[in-house]
This record gives C-alpha cells, structure tokens and sequence, in this order.
C-alpha cells in the first residue's frame, strides 16, 4: 500500500510539474496570421484594427492592382499610406472605427 501511494504521488508531481510545459508547446502551433493588431494612419489620424475582414480586404486591393501578396507590415510605408487612403474611400459596413 505504502508503494503504490509513493507511485502515485511521483505520478501526480510529475503531471503537475510537466503539465506547464506541455500546454505553452501547445499554444505555439495556434495560427495567429489574423490576431488583431492595431495600424495607426497617420493622413487620417486614426486607428485601424487588423483582423481577418481587414486582411481579406487588403488581399482584394491587392488582387486589384496586380500585385503579388505580401504580408501588410512587410510593405514600405508609401504602399501602407496608399492601402489606407484606398480603405477610407471604400469603407464597407463593417468599419466602426
């Protein structure tokens, strides 16, 4: 009896400890292309959130002028000013800024 309560209390510390570390590996294959950041415009001097609807709005302008996707932060800032101006020209229902 006394063993098999020593077995399982080593049992339960282990868990305990190694648990932590199981669940942050987790966390590290979660897609997080689409979590939400924040883009400040400066022409406009306000805020725009970066989610999911704004990256398939972004992909379309995009597509519109032809040009090879690239991820919105990697752009200089010239082409982020030019996005922004496009999306305040054409704002879709959803823009509650």
């Amino acid at each position: 009896m006394h063993r098999m309560n020593k077995f399982l209390g080593s049992l339960l510390l282990g868990i305990g400890l190694f648990a932590p570390v199981g669940i942050q590996a987790a966390n590290n294959f979660r897609d997080d292309r689409y979590q939400e950041r924040r883009y400040y415009d400066r022409d406009y001097r306000d805020y725009h959130r970066w989610d999911r609807r704004e990256d398939d709005r972004y992909r379309h302008w995009g597509s519109e002028r032809h040009e090879v996707y690239r991820p919105f932060y990697r752009l200089d800032r010239a082409q982020q000013r030019a996005y922004w101006r496009y999306r305040h020209e054409h704002p879709d229902r959803y823009d509650r800024r």
